[in-house]
């Protein structure tokens, strides 16, 4: 079961409920959070209060989809899976790859990388617009599995986000990932929330990127969450630890998807971020207007 948010032909935004697009519930809450507590306190599934409130179904379009959580803060991890730790010290090393990083050494550390990806006003939904930065020659998306986090530790739901990044500006310096990673418009998240009693297993999840130029596919690539390299709940407390967090952030939990490192996002180009059960993120890239 999965919850998203849409907008009407009165661009009304809605909330609904359901397995599929073609047959969702539209339900009397506008916040993720409050309808998860609302069921978990009255001991209630999501099938069970569509059932004693004879909700009946409704068909959402797609692109009537609406970001599914108006998170304050998205926090993102680095360097949580192979594939992300090589392409940080390609960058760091100019190609080289003939030294130790501290990439290497935060892979393998106790202690995990994660920072402040972006806030609510920076946050894109879906079918919605991300801009590339002006003063980078190499850039590209980064598919990731997002949670939501909801009172304590609690992993309350997953959706998918997409960590915009600048190669060139983090190779150059380390301290540049603020820059490298925080721009107008750099993240978006959706298309739904997977309820956590939607999934079993969250590491049997499957991830899928594709990039579109000119209706052609100029980038495919795939990854399983089972790749990463530590547990959900882990990356999840380092974030709590000592901060403050309000229910409703949300995690992103590193990529495994990277383009080959002579590939670069292009204005006009399309991005579709999707896992099954989950559905798909797709948004446009454009540019600021010089």
């Amino acid at each position: 079961m999965k919850f998203i948010r849409f907008k009407d032909q009165e661009h009304i935004v809605h909330s609904a409920i359901g397995q599929t697009f073609s047959e969702m519930y539209v339900v009397p809450f506008n916040n993720y959070v409050n309808f998860y507590y609302y069921l978990k306190e009255n001991a209630k599934t999501a099938e069970m209060y569509i059932k004693e409130n004879s909700l009946a179904p409704v068909s959402i379009e797609e692109t009537a989809l609406e970001i599914p959580i108006e998170a304050d803060e998205v926090w993102a991890s680095g360097v949580t899976y192979m594939k992300s730790r090589e392409a940080r010290n390609y960058e760091a090393t100019n190609g080289k790859l003939d030294v130790l990083t501290f990439y290497d050494k935060v892979y393998d550390a106790e202690r995990p990388e994660i920072f402040l990806k972006s806030t609510a006003r920076r946050t894109q939904g879906p079918n919605k617009e991300l801009l590339i930065r002006s003063d980078s020659n190499w850039q590209i998306p980064e598919p990731e599995l997002g949670l939501v986090i909801g009172e304590g530790e609690e992993i309350i739901g997953y959706t998918l986000g997409n960590d915009m990044s600048c190669r060139d500006i983090e190779g150059e310096n380390p301290l540049y990932l603020p820059q490298a990673k925080v721009w107008k418009k750099s993240c978006s998240i959706g298309p739904a929330i997977l309820m956590p009693t939607g999934i079993e297993n969250p590491y049997e999840l499957s991830i899928m990127c594709t990039i579109s130029r000119e209706h052609e596919v100029v980038f495919q690539g795939s990854a399983s969450v089972s790749q990463l390299k530590r547990k959900l709940e882990e990356l999840v407390e380092f974030l709590i630890r000592d901060n403050d967090i309000v229910p409703g952030t949300v995690l992103l939990t590193g990529t495994c998807i990277v383009p080959d490192n002579d590939f670069t996002l292009a204005v006009g180009d399309v991005i579709e971020i999707s896992s099954t059960p989950i559905g798909t993120l797709k948004n446009y890239v454009g540019s600021f207007q010089k």
